[in-house]
Protein backbone atom coordinates (compact mmCIF):
# COMPACT_ATOMS: atom_id res chain seq x y z
CA UNK A 1 0.00 0.00 0.00
CA UNK A 2 2.98 2.32 0.46
CA UNK A 3 3.49 2.36 -3.30
CA UNK A 4 -0.09 3.43 -3.96
CA UNK A 5 -1.54 6.91 -3.63
CA UNK A 6 -5.01 7.75 -2.35
CA UNK A 7 -6.58 6.93 -5.72
CA UNK A 8 -5.03 3.46 -5.84
CA UNK A 9 -2.62 4.38 -8.63
CA UNK A 10 0.94 3.12 -8.44
CA UNK A 11 3.53 5.84 -7.85
CA UNK A 12 6.26 6.46 -10.34
CA UNK A 13 9.95 6.10 -9.36
CA UNK A 14 10.35 9.87 -9.54
CA UNK A 15 7.51 10.38 -7.07
CA UNK A 16 8.95 7.74 -4.74
CA UNK A 17 12.38 9.40 -4.81
CA UNK A 18 10.86 12.78 -4.05
CA UNK A 19 8.83 11.39 -1.15
CA UNK A 20 11.76 9.50 0.38
CA UNK A 21 14.04 12.50 0.07
CA UNK A 22 11.46 14.61 1.87
CA UNK A 23 11.36 12.07 4.71
CA UNK A 24 15.16 12.01 4.97
CA UNK A 25 15.35 15.79 5.12
CA UNK A 26 12.73 15.79 7.87
CA UNK A 27 14.72 13.19 9.82
CA UNK A 28 17.89 15.26 9.50
CA UNK A 29 16.11 18.30 10.90
CA UNK A 30 14.80 16.25 13.84
CA UNK A 31 18.29 14.93 14.58
CA UNK A 32 19.73 18.44 14.54
CA UNK A 33 17.02 19.57 16.94
CA UNK A 34 17.77 16.73 19.37
CA UNK A 35 21.52 17.29 19.14
CA UNK A 36 21.18 20.99 19.92
CA UNK A 37 18.97 20.13 22.90
CA UNK A 38 21.58 17.72 24.25
CA UNK A 39 24.33 20.29 23.81
CA UNK A 40 22.28 22.79 25.80
CA UNK A 41 21.76 20.22 28.58
CA UNK A 42 25.49 19.48 28.51
CA UNK A 43 26.33 23.10 29.25
CA UNK A 44 23.86 23.23 32.13
CA UNK A 45 25.20 19.97 33.56
CA UNK A 46 28.75 21.27 33.51
CA UNK A 47 27.67 24.37 35.44
CA UNK A 48 25.93 22.21 38.07
CA UNK A 49 28.98 19.95 38.36
CA UNK A 50 31.15 22.95 39.13
CA UNK A 51 28.73 24.06 41.84
CA UNK A 52 28.68 20.58 43.39
CA UNK A 53 32.47 20.42 43.31
CA UNK A 54 32.69 23.72 45.18
CA UNK A 55 30.33 22.31 47.84
CA UNK A 56 32.48 19.15 48.14
CA UNK A 57 29.66 16.88 46.92
CA UNK A 58 31.94 14.42 45.20
CA UNK A 59 29.40 11.59 44.82
CA UNK A 60 26.96 13.86 43.02
CA UNK A 61 29.77 15.08 40.79
CA UNK A 62 30.62 11.48 39.81
CA UNK A 63 26.99 10.72 38.90
CA UNK A 64 26.77 13.89 36.85
CA UNK A 65 30.04 13.01 35.13
CA UNK A 66 28.59 9.66 34.01
CA UNK A 67 25.52 11.43 32.66
CA UNK A 68 27.74 13.93 30.86
CA UNK A 69 29.73 11.13 29.22
CA UNK A 70 26.55 9.39 28.02
CA UNK A 71 25.22 12.69 26.74
CA UNK A 72 28.37 13.36 24.74
CA UNK A 73 28.23 9.85 23.28
CA UNK A 74 24.66 10.50 22.15
CA UNK A 75 25.70 13.79 20.55
CA UNK A 76 28.42 11.94 18.64
CA UNK A 77 25.87 9.33 17.51
CA UNK A 78 23.58 12.10 16.26
CA UNK A 79 26.44 13.47 14.16
CA UNK A 80 27.08 9.99 12.75
CA UNK A 81 23.43 9.36 11.91
CA UNK A 82 23.11 12.79 10.32
CA UNK A 83 26.13 12.19 8.07
CA UNK A 84 24.73 8.81 7.02
CA UNK A 85 21.34 10.32 6.19
CA UNK A 86 23.00 13.08 4.20
CA UNK A 87 24.93 10.45 2.23
CA UNK A 88 21.67 8.62 1.50
CA UNK A 89 20.05 11.89 0.43
CA UNK A 90 22.91 12.62 -1.96
CA UNK A 91 22.63 9.12 -3.37
CA UNK A 92 18.93 9.64 -3.97
CA UNK A 93 19.64 12.93 -5.73
CA UNK A 94 22.10 11.09 -7.97
CA UNK A 95 19.47 8.46 -8.71
CA UNK A 96 16.97 11.18 -9.52
CA UNK A 97 19.39 12.82 -11.95
CA UNK A 98 20.12 9.45 -13.52
CA UNK A 99 16.41 8.77 -13.89
CA UNK A 100 15.90 12.17 -15.54
CA UNK A 101 18.73 11.47 -17.95
CA UNK A 102 17.27 8.04 -18.74
CA UNK A 103 13.88 9.59 -19.45
CA UNK A 104 15.46 12.18 -21.72
CA UNK A 105 17.45 9.53 -23.60
CA UNK A 106 14.30 7.48 -23.95
CA UNK A 107 12.47 10.41 -25.52
CA UNK A 108 15.36 11.19 -27.86
CA UNK A 109 15.62 7.55 -28.92
CA UNK A 110 11.91 7.44 -29.63
CA UNK A 111 12.13 10.61 -31.72
CA UNK A 112 15.12 9.30 -33.69
CA UNK A 113 13.34 6.02 -34.30
CA UNK A 114 10.33 7.85 -35.68
CA UNK A 115 12.45 10.06 -37.93
CA UNK A 116 14.47 7.13 -39.25
CA UNK A 117 11.24 5.28 -39.94
CA UNK A 118 9.92 8.17 -42.01
CA UNK A 119 13.11 8.57 -44.03
CA UNK A 120 13.55 6.33 -47.06
CA UNK A 121 17.07 6.07 -48.47
CA UNK A 122 16.00 5.06 -52.02
CA UNK A 123 13.53 7.92 -52.13
CA UNK A 124 16.20 10.39 -50.99
CA UNK A 125 18.59 9.13 -53.68
CA UNK A 126 15.86 9.45 -56.29
CA UNK A 127 15.14 13.02 -55.18
CA UNK A 128 18.82 13.96 -55.37
CA UNK A 129 19.17 12.51 -58.88
CA UNK A 130 16.08 14.39 -60.02
CA UNK A 131 17.45 17.60 -58.54
CA UNK A 132 20.76 17.15 -60.35
CA UNK A 133 18.98 16.46 -63.66
CA UNK A 134 16.75 19.52 -63.33
CA UNK A 135 19.73 21.68 -62.39
CA UNK A 136 21.64 20.62 -65.52
CA UNK A 137 18.54 21.25 -67.62
CA UNK A 138 18.26 24.75 -66.19
CA UNK A 139 21.92 25.48 -67.03
CA UNK A 140 21.41 24.37 -70.63
CA UNK A 141 18.27 26.48 -70.93
CA UNK A 142 20.12 29.53 -69.60
CA UNK A 143 22.93 29.09 -72.16
CA UNK A 144 20.43 28.77 -75.02
CA UNK A 145 18.58 31.88 -73.87
CA UNK A 146 21.82 33.86 -73.63
CA UNK A 147 22.86 32.88 -77.17
CA UNK A 148 19.41 33.74 -78.50
CA UNK A 149 19.48 37.15 -76.83
CA UNK A 150 22.93 37.90 -78.26
CA UNK A 151 21.75 36.98 -81.77
CA UNK A 152 18.58 39.02 -81.40
CA UNK A 153 20.30 42.22 -80.31
CA UNK A 154 23.30 42.01 -82.66
CA UNK A 155 23.00 44.63 -85.46
CA UNK A 156 24.37 44.49 -89.00
CA UNK A 157 27.81 45.98 -89.44
CA UNK A 158 28.59 45.65 -85.76
CA UNK A 159 31.54 43.35 -86.47
CA UNK A 160 33.06 45.88 -88.91
CA UNK A 161 32.62 48.71 -86.43
CA UNK A 162 34.29 46.57 -83.80
CA UNK A 163 37.32 45.94 -86.05
CA UNK A 164 37.60 49.64 -86.89
CA UNK A 165 37.49 50.54 -83.21
CA UNK A 166 40.21 48.01 -82.41
CA UNK A 167 42.37 49.34 -85.27
CA UNK A 168 41.85 52.86 -84.00
CA UNK A 169 43.05 51.82 -80.58
CA UNK A 170 46.15 50.22 -82.10
CA UNK A 171 46.84 53.36 -84.13
CA UNK A 172 46.60 55.50 -81.04
CA UNK A 173 49.06 53.21 -79.28
CA UNK A 174 51.47 53.51 -82.22
CA UNK A 175 51.24 57.30 -82.16
CA UNK A 176 51.96 57.34 -78.48
CA UNK A 177 55.00 55.13 -78.97
CA UNK A 178 56.37 57.37 -81.75
CA UNK A 179 55.79 60.41 -79.58
CA UNK A 180 57.75 58.82 -76.76
CA UNK A 181 60.63 57.96 -79.10
CA UNK A 182 60.70 61.53 -80.45
CA UNK A 183 60.85 62.95 -76.94
CA UNK A 184 64.14 61.12 -76.13
CA UNK A 185 67.01 63.74 -75.67
CA UNK A 186 69.40 64.04 -78.61
CA UNK A 187 72.44 64.21 -76.32
CA UNK A 188 72.00 60.54 -75.49
CA UNK A 189 72.43 59.70 -79.19
CA UNK A 190 75.30 62.13 -79.78
CA UNK A 191 77.43 60.89 -76.91
CA UNK A 192 78.50 57.63 -78.58
CA UNK A 193 79.56 59.59 -81.72
CA UNK A 194 81.68 62.01 -79.68
CA UNK A 195 83.36 59.12 -77.93
CA UNK A 196 84.21 57.53 -81.29
CA UNK A 197 85.74 60.84 -82.51
CA UNK A 198 87.84 61.27 -79.36
CA UNK A 199 89.36 57.80 -79.61
CA UNK A 200 91.27 58.44 -82.96
CA UNK A 201 92.62 61.74 -81.59
CA UNK A 202 94.04 59.95 -78.59
CA UNK A 203 95.57 57.36 -80.91
CA UNK A 204 97.25 60.10 -82.97
CA UNK A 205 98.68 61.79 -79.87
CA UNK A 206 100.49 58.68 -78.74
CA UNK A 207 103.15 58.70 -81.57
CA UNK A 208 104.00 62.34 -80.76
CA UNK A 209 104.84 61.39 -77.25
CA UNK A 210 107.10 58.60 -78.50
CA UNK A 211 109.06 61.05 -80.78
CA UNK A 212 109.76 63.44 -77.91
CA UNK A 213 111.21 60.60 -75.84
CA UNK A 214 113.61 59.61 -78.66
CA UNK A 215 114.86 63.23 -79.02
CA UNK A 216 115.63 63.44 -75.32
CA UNK A 217 117.52 60.18 -75.39
CA UNK A 218 119.67 61.42 -78.33
CA UNK A 219 120.59 64.61 -76.47
CA UNK A 220 121.59 62.61 -73.40
CA UNK A 221 123.89 60.46 -75.51
CA UNK A 222 125.55 63.56 -76.98
CA UNK A 223 126.16 65.00 -73.53
CA UNK A 224 127.71 61.77 -72.34
CA UNK A 225 129.94 61.66 -75.42
CA UNK A 226 131.26 65.17 -74.75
Amino acid sequence: MSFLNIFGKKKTPKELLRENKRQIDRAIRDIDRERMSLQSQEKKLIVEMKKMAKNNQNEAVKVMAKSLIRMRHNITKYYTVKSQLQAVSMRMQTLKATQSMADAMKGVTKALTGMNGQLSLPEIQKTLREFERQNEKMDMTSEIMDDAMDDAFEEEGEAEETEELVQQVFDEIGINLNTQLASVPATQVAQPQQQQQQQPQAAEAEPVGDGIDEDLQARLKNLRGN
